[in-house]
């Protein structure tokens, strides 16, 4: 929750239908505007101490162009963490969702048919990751140098799926240090998932106190390329409703935009958050750059996980930009996740 001491009830009061106002609306509320919506008896000038307070605090912004008030990503936290009043669904609008995913579609188009659904009942760009399968395991890889740089990659995985593909290193490496980087790698991940493989490579990566020599330094190289890469093996997504973004005030930055598309189609930080999720229980919320990525700066992304036979398989959920109907959005989602769980178990 964020940080912001202690808040009284009037100016929790101002801050949440503030926000909701410009949820509403996308324009800066200004005191006159407030003081109307909050239906108080208060003065004029009671009100606008009150936002000054809050904009002292971080919650609320003044936009340069304007003299009214807008959230800021603090102000949307504590909205979230604390002022929020979700909105569930129906029991008619969640039969709705149920016949919608009771369709006879294999995994594949099921997965897709969420991901449309979701951004079509938000408005958003819907995502789901595909159905996690442990047997998509690491079993053994040998590594070839190419030219300029380029070495070809031989990996089996343990049901003797060969996958071959050509990267580019950031140096030139020899056989030798390929060959002890695979001969690392193979008795360091032999059997592991591609889900444990990329945890351990976060946690060795990410201690930037511990001294590597050439070998190991090859050997992260050559894991980060093999788990980072777009493949086949590897968990993917399926995003509908991207261009549901389009048009929207909130990413009018036709820079940032191109940004947030380019990372759609580049899907690797776009995974990452999502792995995050998958690693979480229930609804996870970022809201503007607590993604830790710059194209989702102006974003919020809210997921949850789905599970298979008890255990979670994937991810879903909807991106879009801070300023959405989180008390609609959330709810959404958290359902979606336990029918589209349910469709995918095998039925008895």
């Amino acid at each position: 929750m964020a940080n912001v001491g202690p808040l009284n009830e009037r100016a929790q009061h101002l801050l949440r239908v503030l926000i909701d106002r410009y949820i509403e609306d996308g324009k800066p509320i200004g005191s006159r505007t407030l003081s109307r919506e909050a239906r108080l008896d208060l003065s004029p000038a009671t009100i606008r101490n009150v936002m000054a307070d809050l904009e002292d605090l971080g919650l609320i912004a003044a936009p340069h162009t304007s003299a009214g008030r807008v959230p800021t990503v603090k102000g949307y936290r504590f909205f979230v963490d604390t002022l929020l009043s979700l909105k569930p669904l129906d029991s008619h609008e969640v039969d709705s969702l149920q016949q919608r995913l009771s369709v006879g579609n294999n995994e594949q188009g099921l997965i897709a048919s969420v991901s449309d659904m979701l951004s079509g009942i938000t408005h958003l760009a819907g995502v789901v990751t595909m159905p996690r399968r442990e047997a998509n395991a690491w079993q053994h890889v040998e590594f070839l140098p190419l030219s300029d740089n380029r070495v070809l990659t031989v990996l089996v995985l343990n049901d003797q799926q060969v996958q071959n593909k050509i990267f580019t290193t950031d140096k030139a490496y020899s056989p030798a240090e390929l060959q002890q980087a695979a001969n690392y790698l193979n008795q360091t991940f032999s059997g592991k998932s591609f889900q444990q493989v990329r945890d351990q490579l976060l946690r060795e990566m990410q201690d930037a106190k511990i001294r590597m020599d050439q070998m190991m330094l090859a050997a992260m190289e050559m894991a980060g390329k093999v788990c980072d890469e777009d493949k086949p093996y590897e968990e993917d997504y399926v995003l509908a409703g991207q261009t549901n973004l389009i048009g929207m005030a909130a990413l009018s930055d036709m820079d940032r935009l191109r940004e947030l598309f380019e990372a759609f189609n580049a899907k690797r930080d776009i995974l990452h958050i999502l792995d995050q999720s998958q690693r979480a229980e229930g609804v996870q919320i970022f809201i503007g750059e607590e993604s830790g990525y710059r194209p989702l700066d102006e974003c919020s992304v809210i997921t949850s996980p789905y599970q298979v036979d008890g255990q979670v398989a994937g991810v879903l959920g909807v991106i879009g930009p801070t300023r959405m109907a989180y008390e609609r959005v959330i709810p959404i989602v958290d359902i979606t996740a336990k029918l589209l769980g349910a469709a995918l178990n095998p039925r008895s």
